[in-house]
């Protein structure tokens, strides 16, 4: 048996996670991913299985804001209080916090960081 890779020990956090996880129509699932040069996050309605709000570094509403390539902690922060801003705008006020599998720490916490202090409650 060799090492495991990097991703395969992610989608094995992911999928230990999820058990746990449902997003409800009262309680929605913000789920996070993260690559190399962006930062996406969804809130997402697991009982109809439908994405309420996406937002991303790759979106036009922050069109300069954003230095480099979005991939930063200072992309996280914005992506974050954007997406409690659209949220707390369609009325959600309370989520289930989704890491899909990605360690807490750097951008993830700090796009989590961000939705909170604008209003997000998690």
């Amino acid at each position: 048996m060799g090492a495991v890779k990097k991703s395969d020990a992610r989608l094995r956090r992911k999928k230990r996670v999820r058990k746990k996880i449902r997003g409800l129509s009262d309680m929605p699932r913000l789920c996070v991913f993260r690559s190399a040069r962006h930062i996406y996050a969804q809130i997402i309605d697991d009982t109809s299985g439908r994405t309420l709000i996406a937002t991303s570094s790759l979106s036009k509403d922050f069109g300069d804001k954003i230095t480099g390539k979005g991939g930063n902690k200072e992309g996280a922060k914005l992506v974050g209080a954007d997406m409690a801003q659209k949220a707390i705008k369609i009325g959600i006020k309370k989520v289930v916090f989704d890491r899909n599998g990605f360690l807490y720490h750097g951008r993830v916490k700090a796009l989590s960081e961000a939705a909170r202090e604008n209003g997000l409650v998690f």
